[in-house]
């Protein structure tokens, strides 16, 4: 069975190919930050929740690759900063792992939840702490991070950086 024989029996609509192609340009333009391209298409109504075959947004995919611009554009046009791709991971937490400050403060600006954990228990403060992303923890920490949360092991953000061997997050969070 295919993907679009299994969207057919799912009872989802059944994409040609140009459509296909059409909707991969859109993704990439939303993950390579172009900004003109995506305005183009929100003005003529393209939903700014749109989400690939992984449950990826647009948003989701501009914020994970840095485009600050790009963000901001698609919130603007209503995206959520809170949406969950089909891991149930948010935009926030992919900020987070990538240590950029800047996304984090813009989506937490836009309602993120701070304390968003996906299915395994993991908040955006415990992927910052692992990956010894200080300046987002510190961030997270202000913007009312619970720092005793435990993921689905019973780990905390500091035991989660310890075990990562992360040199200056422990410091925050002890």
């Amino acid at each position: 069975m295919t993907d679009l024989d299994s969207s057919a029996a799912a009872g989802r609509p059944v994409l040609d190919d140009e459509t296909l192609v059409f909707a991969g340009a859109v993704f990439d333009s939303a993950r390579e930050g172009d900004v003109d391209r995506l305005e183009e298409l929100l003005r003529q109504g393209l939903p700014a929740n749109l989400r690939n075959h992984k449950g990826d947004s647009l948003l989701m995919l501009a914020s994970y690759h840095g485009h600050l611009d790009a963000s901001r554009l698609l919130l603007a046009y209503g995206a959520d900063s809170g949406l969950r791709n089909h891991h149930g991971h948010t935009p926030l937490a992919g900020a987070a792992f990538k240590g950029d400050l800047d996304m984090v403060a813009l989506l937490l600006s836009h309602g993120a939840d701070v304390e968003g954990a996906s299915p395994d228990g993991k908040t955006a403060l415990m992927m910052a702490a692992m990956f010894n992303r200080h300046k987002v923890v510190a961030l997270l920490l202000e913007s009312g991070a619970n720092k005793e949360a435990v993921d689905a092991g019973g780990m905390t953000a500091l035991a989660a950086a310890k075990m990562m061997g992360a040199a200056d997050t422990p410091l925050l969070l002890e």
